[in-house]
């Protein structure tokens, strides 16, 4: 426990890739060979079930420190995250253990189906045993929320450094569906395991947002381009008979999508598609708000699959008669990728996404302007002779996205941050004007450099009005572009709207309150979207 954090400790403290993986690398180059795949698995998202509720660790670490209710409530405030501030308030330990990181997540797992009891003696007992950086390590395997700056391609990098074994080889055995208590890191790292289980996805290919002209890109024959779809990036699998879908979050959601189980008869033994699952009607892209009625549902009724039937654009094949594709240029796999799609009956629910033909950028980017009649968030360029890599690979694949739409809002409420922002008002609500009232329209807490958010930050500690629990009401005064990707119709919002993926594009200084935009520009937003 204390090896791993100190791990933390070290990427929490760094800004630099190259400090993160050498951290990494001295890691797994020291820890107990028990606690790697543990460690992989918690980098990577595959989180156990809770064992103990938040609202009972909360309120055996208020007992245990003897602190009134407000007063623990204010540190939380004030820390912005509950694991560091219990950890911060305890009182020192009575004897330090050295018990190692999975024995303790193996015995926080035996806590589920015991009574609060014996869960609140076992979690004391931990507490009065360590020290407080793993303490806070410990509160964090109660929750399963490692938030560290550490992405899948920086994990695998530092793997590959230490392993010597191929980074590709490496993203594609830590996918998937796989227990650390059941496997060895040295396994793991070799893929030991990644043919016994007929669902094994591949890692996603990636791509870069374009930052220049395409023109910069070359001679357009070197270049496919399709229309980048706004939907669940997926991978459909079939081997030995069974089908499997996977989303790009290495979600298991075959029982998502009814619609797409006819692959099952129809697709061969040892196919992989890569594609976009959408929702289509009567041969149409529908809105991506659309396709969000039917995501994350353990039933779906009658209603949903007529009013958000599925279909699937598919753009690569990475597997074809059970043979790897992903060393074949994409010139060869999308030859490939028509031949399987042609000999389907069903080609309208599962379809070829379409290429984009084009002479030369100047044609392509008049195209690229009407992508959203489409439902489309712009184009996606592909190098003809690119192969299927792991993750993201600069100069083959780039999306080349239209720009968001944009709104001029004011800000009315603030939050402080967490982590490295705990001291900081850094995540804001945006209004709009609804006659003479402002109507939230957004949150969002990106967008703004360092200097801003200390600029903000003192705006909002000199001008709270009004404060409830850790929100700051403030004086409506400072004006933001805010840029989001989509808009909806939402009955969860006050104004009845809800705005995809909103960001801080700007400060608008050069803008005052009563000039931002008003609720009925945004409801003749989604009318033109319609």
């Amino acid at each position: 426990m204390k090896r791993f954090a100190e791990l933390i400790q070290q990427l929490e403290t760094s800004n630099k890739t190259n400090d993160k993986i050498a951290a990494l690398v001295d890691y797994f180059n020291e820890a107990d060979d028990l606690d790697k795949p543990y460690v992989i698995a918690m980098f990577t998202g595959k989180r156990p079930k809770r064992p103990v509720s938040t609202a009972l660790i909360k309120l055996w670490a208020i007992e245990l420190c003897g602190l009134p209710e407000w007063l623990f409530t204010e540190s939380y405030h004030n820390v912005g995250d509950l694991s560091e501030t219990i950890a911060l308030i305890l009182p020192p330990p009575v004897q330090v253990s050295n018990r190692k990181l999975h024995e303790w997540i193996k015995d926080l797992a035996l806590l589920n189906g015991q009574d609060d009891s014996y869960k609140k003696a076992f979690i004391v007992n931990a507490w009065n045993s360590l020290e407080t950086r793993e303490r806070f390590i410990f509160n964090k395997l109660i929750s399963g929320n490692f938030r560290i700056g550490v992405s899948n391609k920086m994990l695998v990098n530092a793997l590959a450094k230490q392993s010597t074994t191929e980074s590709s080889k490496i993203m594609h055995s830590i996918m998937g569906k796989w227990e650390p208590s059941a496997i060895t890191y040295t396994d793991l790292i070799a893929g030991v395991h990644v043919n016994t289980d007929n669902s094994w996805p591949y890692p996603f290919c990636l791509a870069y947002a374009l930052e220049s002209e395409p023109a910069s890109l070359g001679e357009p024959k070197e270049w496919q381009a399709e229309w980048k779809w706004d939907g669940i990036r997926g991978q459909i699998i079939k081997r030995n008979g069974e089908l499997f879908i996977w989303s790009r979050g290495e979600e298991l959601v075959t029982d998502q999508f009814p619609e797409l189980h006819f692959m099952a008869n129809e697709l061969p033994d040892g196919t992989v598609l890569d594609g976009e699952i959408l929702s289509v009607k009567e041969g149409k892209v529908q809105a991506f708000s659309i396709l969000q009625q039917r995501l994350n549902r353990k039933t779906i009724n009658k209603s949903q699959l007529n009013d958000a039937p599925i279909g699937f654009y598919t753009y690569d094949l990475l597997e074809h008669n059970g043979r790897d594709l992903r060393e074949e240029p994409l010139a060869t796999r999308r030859k490939l990728l028509e031949q399987t799609i042609q000999q389907l009956q069903t080609r309208d629910i599962v379809t070829l996404s379409p290429i984009v033909t084009f002479s030369d950028w100047t044609s392509l980017a008049t195209l690229r302007e009407g992508s959203r009649e489409l439902n489309s968030e712009g184009i996606m360029l592909k190098k003809l002779d690119s192969l299927y890599h792991s993750g993201r690979k600069r100069g083959d694949w780039w999306k080349w996205k239209i720009n968001p739409y944009t709104v001029d809002t004011v800000m009315i409420y603030a939050q402080k941050g967490s982590g490295r922002r705990a001291n900081f008002y850094t995540d804001y609500t945006f209004a709009v004007r609804d006659g003479d009232k402002l109507i939230t329209v957004a949150k969002a807490y990106s967008g703004l450099t360092d200097a801003e958010i200390k600029e903000v930050d003192n705006f909002v500690k000199k001008n709270a009005v009004e404060k409830f629990g850790p929100v700051r009401t403030v004086k409506p005064e400072l004006v933001f572009e805010i840029a989001f990707e989509g808009i909806a119709e939402s009955k969860r919002h006050k104004a009845g709207l809800a705005l995809r993926f909103p960001r801080i594009a700007r400060w608008r200084k050069d803008k005052k309150a009563d000039e931002i935009n008003t609720l009925d520009d945004l409801r003749q937003l989604l009318q033109s979207t319609l």
